[in-house]
C-alpha cells in the first residue's frame, strides 16, 4: 500500500486511502474499472491478501474464449477501491474518470508466481479465466484471457 499512498495526494484526490478493511461475504472480490486517464484502459482487481491486486488493459476485457489481453501489473491499491467510482483530478497520478465495468467476486482454482487461473462470477463476465506472466517483460506484463470452455 505503500506505493498506492505515495502516488497520491489524498487531500486533492476522492480515492479511498485505505484501511484494514476484512473480505466482505463469501468468494474474493473482483471488479474492472473503466478509466478514462491519458488514455482510456481497464482495471483489473482481484483481492488477494487484504489488497486488490491490479492489472492495467489497454483494451476491453475479453468477455468470450480466443481472445488475449495485455496486462500490466500495477500497484496493489486498497480493498475500499473496488467501490470508487469518480473523477480524479487534473494533475494527479491517474487523473480522469473512474467508473465500475464489471463486478462480482472469483473463485482461484491455482494461483502462483507466473499463473493465475480463476472463475469470475461477474455481471458481465463470467467462466474461467488466465492471467499469465510474460517472460522478459519485467514481470509487469501478463496475458489475460478467458479459457475455452470456461
Amino acid at each position: 500500500m505503500e506505493e498506492y499512498r505515495s502516488k497520491r495526494d489524498f487531500r486533492r484526490t476522492p480515492e479511498p486511502i485505505g484501511g484494514e478493511v476484512p473480505s466482505r461475504g463469501p468468494g474474493r472480490i473482483y471488479v474492472i474499472q473503466r478509466h478514462h486517464a491519458s488514455h482510456l484502459h481497464y482495471d483489473l482487481r482481484l483481492e488477494k491478501d487484504g489488497v486488490l491486486k491490479s492489472w492495467a488493459i489497454p483494451k476491453e476485457p475479453p468477455e468470450s474464449p480466443g481472445i488475449r489481453r495485455l496486462a500490466v501489473q500495477t500497484e496493489d491499491h486498497p480493498i475500499e477501491y473496488a467501490d470508487f467510482e469518480g473523477i480524479i483530478p487534473e494533475g494527479m497520478y491517474g487523473a480522469g474518470k473512474v467508473e465500475i465495468w464489471d463486478r462480482g467476486t472469483y473463485e482461484p482454482i491455482e494461483e502462483g508466481e507466473d499463473k493465475w487461473v480463476f472463475r469470475i462470477n461477474g455481471e458481465r463476465l463470467r467462466g474461467e479465466y488466465c492471467l499469465i506472466k510474460l517472460k522478459g517483460s519485467g514481470g509487469k506484463n501478463w496475458l489475460f484471457f478467458k479459457k475455452k470452455g470456461g
